[in-house]
């Protein structure tokens, strides 16, 4: 049975395996253990922020899935809190199973109960996959996103 909780420091090398393991993510993870002292320092500054939240999917003992919750608070929409929802993986050998689904159900719904009227997400343009995924699930691409690297 899968079942979705906040993550702690124990599943961080699947988290960051699951990173890894993407055509993207490939070029800029680095899932050799032990772990980079980066991704240790981002987890802990991640778990201790009341306005992130790292989650897993998991089937039994098993980390099968990942992404990351940010409540982002503002003024527009008269005061409005969003839920971004980023890095969302799951596990290769678990793909097309219907995981992704459930993990953004489970996702929204945590949105839903910290106060947020809108659910926002993010992704590259080269994942055409992906895009259908979030419009099955009633994402409209309604924005274009821009990025600079530091």
């Amino acid at each position: 049975m899968i079942t979705f909780r906040k993550a702690v420091a124990s599943d961080l090398p699947a988290i960051v395996a699951m990173l890894a393991d993407d055509p993207l993510g490939a070029g800029r993870e680095d899932a050799s253990l032990p772990l980079a002292q980066g991704y240790v320092d981002a987890f802990a500054a991640i778990d201790a922020d009341p306005n992130q939240m790292l989650a897993v999917a998991v089937d039994g003992a098993e980390v099968i899935g990942t992404l990351q919750i940010t409540f982002l608070a503002g003024l527009s929409r008269k005061g409005a809190w969003r839920g971004q929802i980023e890095a969302v993986r799951v596990a290769s050998d678990r793909r097309s199973g219907g995981i992704g689904k459930k993990m953004f159900e489970w996702a929204i719904d945590q949105c839903r109960a910290r106060g947020c009227s809108v659910v926002q997400l993010t992704t590259d343009k080269g994942r055409a996959d992906a895009h259908r995924f979030y419009d099955s699930l009633g994402f409209t691409g309604s924005h274009i996103g821009y990025k600079k690297t530091l």
